[in-house]
């Protein structure tokens, strides 16, 4: 179980290559010594993701995962919860695509659907059901700003984010009084793996200043942040803007 200064015993990392999970991962390292367990398609990146946790001195158990194939999502995570409670589960995996192609190729707008929406809302819906049984645990699901008030220079990856951010928050509330609960984390553009080569926009942040928004999220027993804290003020504003005159704002 999550002790009293919120640290877990035992961390799922859903899409855990991701820069993100990693950061949250060293996080924890500083204070506690979870066991971490890592679900990533096969391949050189779980590999060496999994050996960055084990060089932080935890343990590390691999376990095949892809976010589309959601028919074994319910069968992995119960198998997983009957070796040990998972205390905090991280929904970390996601696709950006290209915003152009995404609308225009059929496939690709898919396939942004299918790992970002549909993905999320199966692995949501496994962990809630295990974590409701336990009567503990969190679900961070790591939203985006994207998905706050969807602009037209990425509104596939923003509409999918959208629908993930809306679900974890209605699970949130299905879950109070569970003992399970959900926290929704929102940044704005983070420095990663996946958004190399893009322009930086206003407010960027680290994948470590993120990390450190989930773990004192999770001790906080926090609903919802904003990565960093200012972006809520800022899309509070954007949220009323009339659209001719948001359509026009450099976004």
């Amino acid at each position: 179980m999550i002790n009293a200064l919120g640290q877990p015993q035992t961390v799922l990392l859903l899409g855990g290559t991701s820069d993100i999970a990693q950061a949250v991962v060293a996080a924890w390292a500083r204070t506690c010594r979870p066991h971490v367990v890592l679900a990533a398609r096969p391949g050189p990146r779980r590999d060496r993701a999994a050996a960055r946790v084990e060089e932080l001195g935890l343990s590390a158990q691999v376990v095949d995962f892809d976010a589309e194939r959601t028919d074994e999502h319910p069968d992995l995570i119960a198998s997983l919860a009957q070796e040990r409670d998972i205390d905090v589960a991280l929904v970390a995996f996601g696709l950006l695509g290209d915003e152009e192609r995404a609308w225009q190729d059929h496939d690709a707008a898919v396939e942004l659907a299918r790992v970002n929406y549909v993905g999320a809302v199966s692995v949501g819906v496994c962990l809630a059901d295990v974590m409701r049984r336990q009567g503990h645990g969190v679900i961070v699901a790591l939203s985006s700003v994207a998905g706050e008030r969807v602009r037209r220079s990425n509104f596939v990856y923003g509409s999918t984010k959208a629908g993930m951010d809306g679900f974890y928050l209605g699970l949130g509330e299905a879950l109070r009084g569970s003992g399970a609960r959900v926290l929704v984390v929102r940044p704005g553009f983070v420095h990663t793996k996946m958004t190399q080569g893009r322009g930086p926009a206003p407010l960027s942040v680290t994948a470590e200043q993120v990390a450190d928004a989930v773990v004192k999220g999770v001790a906080r027993r926090d609903d919802l942040v904003w990565v960093p804290t200012a972006l809520r003020g800022v899309m509070s504003g954007l949220r009323h803007v009339p659209r001719p005159l948001f359509r026009r704002l450099p976004l």
